[in-house]
């Protein structure tokens, strides 16, 4: 039993081929799915009528679906990360115990009163907290 014979090695790479475009089809249709229940804009019927044409017809329902969709899905998967970005920061800033934004804004105001700051320079401190 000569299992290099019985295996050459160009049918190793093809098999690697394969299993590696597989792997990214499944990657692709994923992906697919995930930005159809995350999108706001559509209705509920339309992410079922998506939904259903992307499982029931893969190859032909991913390539309409990037092809009518998909400039939006880079736009929709940056602002889901900017949205998991601000939550994660706001729960940072409430579970932290750093000084709220009203106490940085006094803090900031009394260093005004005394004039050590320029309203200029207390104008861009504000925004910085505020934002």
């Amino acid at each position: 039993m000569q299992l290099a014979y019985d295996y050459p090695l160009l049918g190793a790479m093809w098999t690697i081929l394969w299993i590696s475009l597989w792997v990214l089809w499944f990657f692709l249709l994923f992906r697919i799915i995930g930005d159809i229940f995350r999108d706001d804009t559509l209705s509920g019927g339309m992410k079922t009528v998506w939904l259903l044409f992307v499982i029931l017809l893969p190859f032909l329902g991913v390539f309409v679906y990037v092809v009518a969709r998909g400039r939006g899905m880079g736009k929709r998967e940056q602002k889901h990360a900017e949205d998991q970005k601000k939550v994660l920061d706001e729960y940072i800033r409430s579970t932290a115990g750093g000084p709220s934004e009203v106490e940085q804004l006094a803090k900031l105001s009394e260093i005004r009163a005394r004039g050590d700051i320029s309203d200029a320079e207390f104008n861009r401190a504000k925004e910085k907290i505020l934002h």
